[in-house]
């Protein structure tokens, strides 16, 4: 057997076994937990994240003004969507989402509740509750999404009734030149008028 046979056969041995004993690194996706966990570690039940505002300099979009009051996360079950194409908060979130996080993501609690929005709203009524009223309350809220840029409107169109999301922003007021102004809520625990919170997304993901 010549030295050119040799060092095929001993190529193809290791080839074999690299082949055998290699495992791949897991692919990870950024989101906002970091860079090293994936989209599908992130549960629902966790409680929304609000923190300072890290970058609190107003800025122009289109013709409003928007100032950040908080930076923002959410993982959460899409409990219903609605698409708005009147009037002029449509300018800036074409999109609102009811979203449910904590038992509030859960099939069997929602279950029995009916969940619909109209106008900028979003109403629930139950012939019973499943779980505390306080706890529908403060576990799902109306969210008007401003998208941060084309693609980001993109990917909120495509997100459907029932889906389970991870979202990140900043919670914001927005300002007109005319004094029209729309300033998003900072609590999850307030119900009725401008209890909504408003959102410039700038990422989301499909859990």
């Amino acid at each position: 057997m010549n030295n050119a046979i040799v060092i095929i056969i001993v190529t193809g041995i290791a080839f074999i076994l690299f082949a055998f004993t290699y495992s791949p690194s897991p692919d990870y996706e950024s989101s906002a937990y970091g860079n090293s966990i994936s989209s599908a570690a992130i549960s629902v039940r966790q409680q929304p994240r609000q923190s300072k505002a890290s970058e609190k300099t107003p800025f122009f979009f289109d013709e409003y003004i928007i100032s950040p009051l908080a930076d923002f996360e959410i993982s959460a079950r899409v409990l219903s969507r609605k698409t708005y194409w009147m009037g002029r908060e449509s300018d800036l979130s074409p999109v609102d989402f009811a979203l449910g996080w904590g038992r509030m993501s859960e099939l069997g609690v929602l279950e029995t509740i009916s969940i619909s929005q109209s106008n900028r709203w979003y109403y629930w009524q139950t012939p019973q509750y499943p779980i505390p009223r306080h706890e529908i309350e403060s576990n799902s809220a109306n969210m008007h999404m401003i998208p941060a840029n084309d693609d980001i409107k993109d990917k909120l169109a495509d997100v459907d009734e029932g889906d389970n999301v991870m979202i990140k922003g900043q919670l914001v007021r927005v300002d007109a030149k005319d004094g029209w102004h729309w300033v998003s809520s900072l609590s999850r625990h307030d119900a009725g008028d401008k209890a909504c919170e408003l959102v410039y997304v700038t990422d989301i993901v499909q859990l």
